[in-house]
């Protein structure tokens, strides 16, 4: 199948399935933390997916490898996020458990993705 538009990409359908993990995962956090770790933690989720987008829809592949990279960033953030909730007792760690496993998969896309960007450019860079 071929990619005509962000949402065809399987690391930003899984990242989807991420920011709805994690907005289940915080349906459990104490109300006083509705402005706090909560709202960090729902934000980092969503700039995951929305930084892959972004990126798509940048023309130059430079700008892509920027937002994929930002993305990479988001999903560190988000993953110590869930710890946190997980050592303050808001979060079981069972539920978090799955969480991380769908964060480690997207980590592993981004940086392959990355890893792919840069050869190619590296390569594009070699011909001139």
């Amino acid at each position: 199948m071929s990619t005509k538009t962000y949402r065809d990409l399987l690391i930003w359908q899984r990242a989807m399935d991420l920011v709805e993990a994690v907005y289940r995962l915080s349906e459990q956090f104490p109300e006083r933390e509705k402005f706090g770790l909560t709202s960090q933690l729902q934000r980092a989720a969503v700039s995951v997916p929305a930084n892959i987008a972004e990126g798509y829809g940048r023309l130059h592949r430079g700008d892509y490898i920027h937002h994929l990279s930002i993305s990479r960033g988001s999903l560190a953030e988000l993953e110590t996020h869930v710890a946190i909730a997980v050592r303050l007792g808001f979060a079981k760690r069972e539920d978090a458990l799955y969480v991380w496993e769908i964060a480690q998969e997207v980590g592993k896309m981004l940086r392959s993705m990355i890893q792919t960007m840069h050869r190619q450019e590296t390569v594009k860079k070699g011909r001139r």
